[in-house]
Order: structure tokens, then C-alpha cells, then sequence
């Protein structure tokens, strides 16, 4: 049976992420987008991190330019750490729908009971246990999942 820890992913400098190593954890999944709009949450995710890392909460970014709006993938990580002062892992891009897609992608959509991924920054939060807790749609601002954070580190 597939889980959230079934997964690996690639880390920018090439690593494999085995989602192993989020057991236990309140896990954030972003796909993010440098030239986004919506870029400047980075800054709030950051925040987040910073705040909750120490109680179990990782954050991880999956870049993709599904719409079109990431720069080149060798840039992405340099990018975000210099404009928003990132810090949790990233990954090299990925595809968030159709064909050629991140089986990552199609578990959270799957697991969320929700389907396309419309925009970047599309948000799930998954609990200490591995299971889904919420899926945010790209407008909304991680300031606004600190409670829900905050309520699956408790749990």
C-alpha cells in the first residue's frame, strides 16, 4: 500500500529525499514557482519553518514551470535562498499534472480527494501519522496554516 513515505525526490544538489525521514513529522509539500506572483510567499513559508522546525514541522518545495513561470532549474535553489532567504530542502522541478507527472502529485491529489493542481503554490499538510490534513489553494497565505500547523504538532 502506498504512503507518503513511499516517496523519494531529488534534492537540487542531486540527493535523494526519502520521505522516510518524515515519520513522526507534520510535513508542508509547496510547488513552488520562482517567477510566480505568488514568489513572496517563500518569505512566509520561511517563516514557518523557522518558527516550527524545532517542534517536528518540515517544509519541502517542489519547483515545477508547469505554468510557466520558473526560471532555469540549476538556478531555482540560489534564487530562493537570495530573494526570500529559503532554507527548507527543495527539489529539482517537477510536473504537477498530466502526463509525465510527479507520482508524488498524484497521491497528494489522490489523498486530498481533490484534483488538478490549478496554480503554484498549492499547499498539503500532512500529519505526524502520514495522513492528509488539508489541501490550501495557492492564494492562501501560510500565515493563515499556522493554527492547523500548530494543531497537527499537538496531535
Amino acid at each position: 500500500m502506498c504512503t507518503i513515505y513511499s516517496f523519494t525526490e531529488k534534492e537540487m544538489s542531486g540527493q535523494t529525499i526519502d520521505f522516510n525521514q518524515y515519520r513522526g513529522k507534520v510535513l508542508l509539500i509547496v510547488n513552488t514557482a520562482s517567477k510566480c506572483g505568488l514568489a513572496p510567499q517563500l518569505e512566509g513559508l520561511e517563516a514557518l519553518y523557522q518558527e516550527y522546525q524545532s517542534q517536528g514541522l518540515a517544509i519541502l518545495g517542489l519547483p515545477s514551470n508547469q505554468f510557466h513561470q520558473e526560471i532555469a532549474a540549476d538556478e531555482i535553489s540560489q534564487y530562493c535562498q537570495l530573494h526570500y532567504g529559503v532554507t527548507f530542502p527543495m527539489t529539482q522541478p517537477v510536473l504537477v499534472n498530466g502526463e509525465g507527472e510527479d507520482p508524488l502529485f498524484t497521491y497528494l491529489k489522490q489523498a486530498a480527494g481533490h484534483g488538478r493542481i490549478k496554480w503554484n503554490y498549492t499547499k498539503f499538510l500532512i500529519g505526524r501519522n502520514g495522513q492528509m490534513i488539508h489541501r490550501y489553494s495557492p492564494t492562501t497565505a501560510p500565515a493563515k496554516m499556522s493554527s492547523d500547523i500548530q494543531q497537527a504538532l499537538n496531535s
